[in-house]
């Protein structure tokens, strides 16, 4: 049994790091922006968490097209 993967699951299993690392910044903008709304009871505070996350799912959209 061989325990080096092949390069191409190495480059499968990095660019499913990367993915996990993008999504789960967008769950730390929402959550902690849900938080700083209700703090600052801004609705401008609202949106700019909104228009974060907006943000970093399209460059993880179109990120990952333009590598291709």
């Amino acid at each position: 049994m061989n325990s080096t993967p092949d390069p191409a699951a190495r480059k499968l299993a990095a660019a499913n790091r990367k993915t996990a690392l993008i999504l789960l910044s967008i769950v730390v903008v929402f959550f902690f922006g849900v938080f700083g709304a209700r703090l600052v009871g801004s609705p401008t505070a609202s949106i700019a968490v909104l228009g974060g996350a907006v943000f970093l799912y399209l460059l993880l959209a179109i990120g990952r097209h333009l590598r291709k």
